[in-house]
């Protein structure tokens, strides 16, 4: 696998949906609430010298974080935090001990990072609290080994984070037992291999189930387009059971997502087709099943009003779980309509506007085509409720904010948000420590190796140091800087930052794991 990650690229532009019914809801660049220019006054200045060594000393100028781990070798591609202890964090790449293995992960601490945050007033700082600013190394406490290829992707399981579960370009899904420390023991964090399965030839995606039902299930999808479902029991003689398998895919399963209440799955491909899966029958109790007596939703581009050019790349679930959206490699979005089952609670407050349409919608029922950003969808997120926005990271370098409560409006088109490179990945953050800015904080990296947190409000201003009064313009409430940008083995592929957004974490292609305060 190369060492550089190459984002989905945009063929040919797709033309108009036509044929397409009169619920859709085109948007053009004259409907757009707000269209921003991120990249040209928020570039820095690079320094004028041909020295490598100068080059060096720049970037390290230019770091913000608080700790660093550096044990990887190259290229990080995966990163995954315990969803109970979320200082516990789990990381994947390329590198091995030997050239015919090339996978490897690790899983170290965060806890040690010294705080930045002044405890005193700037006069009373003295040569001890200036000395706490220098980053603080992270060590490994467990090493993720056994795979032949690159490590692609990792979770830990919901809802307690008892395993922690990798795939890698070999095919093979590896499950590791995670015992935290308790308070009655000395011991410490424990970590072993339980058991390995291998389906398939390459895993793209792992996805753990939210739902406490079933704890401990996760679903892949494999690059022959092939989707499972496993769920995990070291009291049965093979710890890896095999939940559902399903075929439906004709081209690589690119990403999926489970519906909130863990029910219903979905999942796309470079085919560009959506599948939405009834894993546990809760629909095929109430008769929602397709024809194929698998799913609930089921698309191609054979229909022209669902057709983007290319392939599908991205999925997310809204909150209320009564629609999905999907992003392909052109920059069109579709939304699409789920089925409302018995057990999905919807709760008032998302009851309005496109919400409302939506929970009303038949099952797989087109709700809006959206096509504002020029290439390929790498990431789609939904902020958590009362707030009804999805935002979605493009390879053109943009990020749209759409507002699903105004029939799916633009709420913000932010043009050159990581200087021209891809968007690789957006996330709202679920409870930030200010009650008020709930559903308003959205976290983004990029190939320009920087990580930005955008505050959605109109009127929005800038605490960041550096350029504030062009970030005060565009949103940025924070930057964080550290990773190598731009061109071969730059950038940051991938981040994690818990519930309130506190701390980001950082996989960077220049085989550096960053730790940002917020």
């Amino acid at each position: 696998m190369s060492s550089s990650r190459q984002p989905h690229q945009n063929p040919a532009a797709p033309g108009d949906d036509n044929g397409a019914d009169s619920d859709h809801d085109l948007l053009a660049e004259d409907e757009i609430d707000e269209v921003l220019e991120a990249g040209d006054d928020d570039e820095d200045v690079a320094m004028d010298s041909g020295d490598d060594d100068n080059e060096q000393e720049e970037i390290l100028l230019q770091n913000d974080s608080i700790a660093y781990f550096d044990a990887h070798k190259d290229s990080v591609f995966a990163i995954a935090q315990h969803p109970i202890y979320p200082s516990l964090i789990a990381t994947g790449g390329s590198e091995g001990d030997a050239d015919d293995a090339p996978g490897k992960g690790y899983v170290f601490d965060t806890s040690a990072a010294v705080s930045r945050q002044p405890v005193l007033p700037p006069s009373y700082n003295s040569s001890s609290t200036v000395q706490q600013k220098e980053n603080t190394q992270l060590h490994p406490i467990f090493a993720i080994d056994g795979h032949t290829d690159s490590i692609n992707t990792l979770t830990f399981t919901l809802p307690a984070g008892d395993f922690l579960v990798s795939g890698g370009l070999d095919g093979r899904v590896r499950v590791y037992a995670v015992a935290p420390p308790s308070g009655n023991n000395d011991d410490g964090l424990k970590i072993k291999f339980l058991a390995e399965s291998q389906e398939t030839e390459e895993i793209n995606w792992l996805a753990p189930c939210p739902a406490p039902e079933y704890a401990n299930t996760i679903a892949l999808g494999a690059s022959d387009g092939s989707v499972w479902v496993l769920t995990i029991d070291p009291s049965e003689e093979n710890p890896i059971r095999i939940v559902q398998s399903y075929f439906l895919h004709t081209g690589a399963c690119t990403a999926g997502a489970w519906a909130p209440d863990g029910q219903l799955l979905a999942t796309v491909s470079e085919d560009s087709s959506l599948h939405v899966y009834d894993v546990w029958g809760a629909a095929a109790a109430q008769k929602l099943v397709t024809d194929n007596g698998q799913t609930v939703v089921s698309l191609t581009e054979a229909d022209q009003r669902f057709a983007v050019e290319g392939g599908l790349y991205s999925v997310a679930v809204a909150p209320s779980g009564s629609f999905l959206a999907v992003g392909g490699a052109g920059g069109g979005i579709r939304i699409v309509g789920l089925p409302r089952l018995a057990q999905q609670q919807q709760p008032k407050q998302q009851q309005r506007g496109s919400a409302k349409k939506a929970a009303a919608a038949q099952p797989g029922a087109i709700l809006a085509s959206l096509n504002v950003q020029q290439d390929g969808i790498e990431s789609l997120s939904f902020a958590p409720a009362p707030q009804t926005l999805l935002a979605a990271g493009s390879v053109d370098g943009s990020i749209a904010v759409f507002d699903t409560a105004r029939s799916f409006a633009v709420r913000k088109h932010i043009q050159g948000a990581h200087d021209g490179e891809s968007v690789v990945k957006v996330d709202f953050v679920k409870s930030p420590s200010q009650p008020a800015m709930a559903g308003w904080l959205l976290t983004s990296c990029g190939l320009d190796g920087a990580v930005r947190r955008w505050d959605l409000r109109a009127g929005a201003t800038a605490n960041s140091s550096q350029n504030a009064s062009s970030t005060a313009a565009t949103g940025v409430a924070k930057e964080w800087r550290g990773h190598r940008g731009g061109g071969e083995g730059g950038g940051v592929l991938g981040f994690v930052q818990g519930e309130t957004g506190e701390r980001v974490v950082t996989a960077g292609d220049d085989a550096l794991v960053l730790v940002f305060e917020a």
